[in-house]
């Protein structure tokens, strides 16, 4: 039986006070202009809890680092009792250089005071003008909102963005940077997380190869959720009181304003794929035509899917059934149909070369498949040694997810087994890898406990290597207290978030308090043979890494 609430007519406002226990309305909410997340998905990871992991890779501690190192790099002149400017005020700030968060760091012009200002969408050499909204002494550090610029950088060029919505939406950070000043970049991200963030001597890190960059800059990105909030007047306790809001106009259909809750009007996002941004033409029109049926906000789902179909069987006039906004690809002996799914429960395929993956449309698969060619193909290059004598049989991906690495890689050993502790990763994993030929014996896969892990591994370590690619969060201490214990020949961990990434490997190659790993209670069992950054997300301030471990020699016997 439907509550008494939901026959309650919507309250309207008309800028009254409400009483207390009323929750306020969605557009009243504050600016999340701070870099103390209050998300929790950001701000909890595995460190929380940890002894070990000292750190969750938060963009707050990432920004912190670097406003650390800038201030100590600039050694200024400072007066203690210069006053920071009032919250909202304009002020004229100089870029020194690129945080590893996107956000340019800079000094105000003209004043004593030694505060640091993040500026977003800003290079640096800049000179610009920004609207400072938060202010913490104590580290040194302000926020503030990019206006304009006044003095630009040599390494800015205007000419090269290609949205309307840059500098306003919170999607890309670099579009006014050209594309080898991004890689160049980004790999001075990778080599801060390292330094930062792996508790490593600098001897024991490698020397950080180049980011390996996107075929596409633009146009790469095979799925997009724009959203838009519910109507002005709603608020959060709406659903349980069983109150139903009506929107009286098209709301804001995209993405956030950077540094804040409100939702801007995105048309077209230039970095989605042709059959994406097609996607989000119809899905606009869609909404608008069906909007007396939403009584809240709402995330469209965009994801492209490829139909693969032989060029002799294609024919030059398309059917009337086929999707009026497809784009069709020639790829030389095949034509690729793309199309855009809009039900995360329906089925999408992808091709990385000549494999296929399909999964639920909603799930989480790569989203720049332009790049998935090169990656893969460095992944096979780096995961075993280049001596032929290595004796390595087995692999083991224990993040295996649709089963990705475990397909593409299967062919280099005698058995290949995925780890998933979600039922539906490791169904659709097998499901592909059925799709492609491939047996049981070439590829397997099981679900298992987190804390069991490698408890039904019966390959030999010394022949197996472990692919790791774990969310941005990254491994927990349990999982790596087990991966050192099983102890495989190598180790390649992939990452979307370097600054975790370099936390576990520095557990790795510096050793675990209270775990044994072949080498003496609390000692490192493995070395980074090599560390690099591939683009996924050009035009962003993201970058994703590959390090590639072996494990250590055993040490001679003392005489």
């Amino acid at each position: 039986m439907a509550s008494s609430a939901a026959n309650v007519a919507p309250i309207e406002s008309f800028g009254e006070k409400r009483p207390a226990d009323e929750t306020p309305l969605r557009s009243e909410e504050e600016s999340r202009g701070s870099y103390r997340f209050k998300n929790k998905r950001m701000r909890k990871g595995h460190g929380e809890t940890s002894t070990i992991l000292k750190t969750n890779g938060s963009n707050e501690e990432v920004l912190l680092e670097d406003v650390k190192a800038l201030l100590k790099s600039l050694s200024l002149e400072t007066d203690a009792s210069a006053k920071l400017p009032e919250l909202k005020s304009e002020v004229e700030i100089t870029i020194k250089e690129l945080s590893s968060t996107g956000d340019g760091l800079g000094i105000q012009e003209g004043s004593t005071s030694d505060q640091v200002y993040v500026v977003p969408f800003t290079a640096p050499g800049d000179t610009v003008t920004a609207k400072v909204f938060k202010h913490d002494q104590k580290d040194k550090l302000s926020m503030a909102d990019f206006i304009k610029v006044t003095k630009p950088s040599p390494h800015r060029d205007d000419s090269l963005v290609k949205c309307p919505y840059f500098a306003s939406c919170s999607g890309c950070q670099f579009q006014m940077l050209p594309y080898d000043y991004q890689l160049a970049h980004k790999k001075t991200i990778v080599e801060k997380a390292y330094k930062n963030f792996s508790q490593l001597p600098p001897e024991l890190i490698p020397a950080i190869g180049d980011t390996i960059g996107s075929p596409l800059q633009y146009g790469y990105r095979t799925k997009l959720t724009p959203h838009f909030d519910g109507p002005p007047d709603s608020r959060r306790s709406d659903g349980r009181n069983g109150i139903k809001r009506s929107f009286k106009e098209v709301p804001p259909i995209g993405f956030m304003k950077k540094n804040t809750r409100t939702t801007l009007d995105i048309e077209d996002c230039p970095i989605g794929t042709p059959a994406v941004r097609a996607g989000n033409a119809r899905e606009r029109t869609r909404v608008a035509a069906e909007l007396a049926t939403y009584h809240k906000g709402a995330t469209l789902l965009l994801r492209e899917s490829t139909t693969r179909i032989p060029k002799a069987a294609y024919s030059a006039s398309p059917s009337t059934e086929q999707d009026p906004d497809a784009v069709v690809e020639d790829r030389g002996d095949h034509i690729d149909l793309k199309t855009c799914i809009t039900n995360p429960n329906a089925t999408s395929t992808e091709y990385i070369d000549s494999f296929a993956f399909t999964n639920p449309a909603g799930s989480f698969f790569q989203n720049n498949n332009s790049i998935l060619p090169r990656f893969t193909s460095y992944i096979r290059t780096h995961i075993l040694p280049t001596t032929p004598d290595h004796g390595i049989k087995h692999l083991i991906d224990a993040y295996s997810g649709s089963g990705l690495f475990t397909i593409t890689l299967s062919s280099l050993f005698q058995s290949s087994l995925g780890i998933d502790i979600s039922p539906a990763s490791i169904a659709s994993a097998t499901k592909n890898a059925e799709l492609n030929g491939l047996t049981s014996t070439q590829a397997r896969f099981i679900a298992a406990d987190a804390s069991a892990l490698f408890a039904n591994i019966t390959t030999d370590a010394a022949e197996t290597v472990v692919m790791i690619d774990p969310p941005r969060k990254g491994c927990d201490e349990s999982f790596l207290r087990q991966l050192v214990r099983y102890g495989p020949a190598r180790i390649v961990y992939v990452s979307c978030n370097v600054h975790t990434q370099a936390r576990d490997v520095g557990v790795l190659v510096g050793g675990m308090k209270g775990v044994d790993g072949g080498f003496g209670g609390g000692e490192g069992c493995y070395e980074i043979e090599s560390i690099c950054g591939f683009d996924f997300f050009p035009q962003t301030g993201h970058v994703e890494g590959v390090a590639v471990l072996r494990r250590k020699a055993p040490q001679e016997p003392a005489e």
